[in-house]
């Protein structure tokens, strides 16, 4: 057993159990009384349940009682809450719901507090990256993984920190909804093809010394840990990037060739 303190397990089913079943019920009562009016893409909408589910799943046994004892597990949650579910998440749309749900003025407001210098820093995709992969490399190659298997409030720390930071760092580089002052797209994709990069170079960091230090777990048990980061982060990150052309493509066929580097929708 990994984790020497109490399992966390109330603290980490509300925040990342019922929570996100909270937002789904949400999401999808916006959607359908929008679509008695409008167009709502029944993708997004299948993409934002599927991302929950998989959050959900994460927490409940038998994968959050596998990820307790077993680094093996520990890196399939890992998966599921950092990459896969923000994923669905993402790109099911949520903040464009919102800004189609509320009153015109609530909508500017929303966009106003993403311009401010401090949100814009944080959303930008660099920002985004290293809070992302750069917390996997803190959390793997220093005592920070040992140190929050002992204790229960790191332990929820960590969960929320896969999810958010998932969630933000596919939503910089190539997400559907609107971000104020995103880059142009060639910065985006080189900060997808980098942080796809920075992370199998972790996975190989793993298998290669043995990290993280400090467990109780084999080294094979981390070896076969590290084959579930390198190749379940190479599948995450391929779809990012299909998600990326995809909303590329789709913006090119509907504007004309002179505006698609000018509008707006191109950043």
């Amino acid at each position: 057993m990994h984790h020497s303190g109490g399992h966390p397990s109330a603290a980490l089913w509300l925040l990342l159990g019922i929570l996100p079943l909270i937002l789904l019920c949400f999401y999808l009562l916006a959607a359908v009384r929008l679509r008695r009016t409008a167009r709502w893409s029944l993708w997004h909408l299948a993409s934002f349940t599927a991302g929950t589910l998989v959050i959900v799943a994460a927490v409940l046994p038998p994968l959050a009682d596998w990820a307790h004892h077993d680094l093996r597990g520990h890196m399939l949650q890992h998966l599921c809450l950092g990459m896969f579910g923000p994923l669905g998440l993402v790109f099911g749309a949520p903040g464009s719901l919102l800004l189609r749900s509320v009153s015109a003025q609530r909508a500017r407001s929303i966009m106003t507090i993403l311009r401010t210098q401090p949100v814009r820093f944080l959303i930008h995709p660099v920002t985004a990256a290293f809070l992302d992969i750069g917390g996997m490399y803190l959390l793997y190659l220093t005592p920070f993984y040992a140190l929050s298997m002992a204790s229960p409030v790191l332990f929820v720390f960590l969960h929320l920190h896969f999810v958010l930071s998932g969630y933000l760092f596919t939503w910089s580089v190539a997400g559907p909804d609107p971000a104020p002052h995103r880059p142009p797209r060639s910065v985006r994709l080189l900060v997808i093809f980098l942080a796809t990069a920075a992370h199998a170079i972790l996975g190989k960091l793993m298998y290669g010394y043995g990290y993280p230090h400090g467990t109780a777990a084999s080294l094979a048990e981390i070896q076969a840990a590290a084959q579930w980061m390198y190749y379940g982060g190479d599948i995450a990150e391929f779809c990012i990037i299909i998600g990326f052309f995809a909303a590329w493509f789709r913006q090119r066929s509907t504007l004309p060739d002179a505006l698609v580097d000018k509008s707006p929708l191109a950043r």
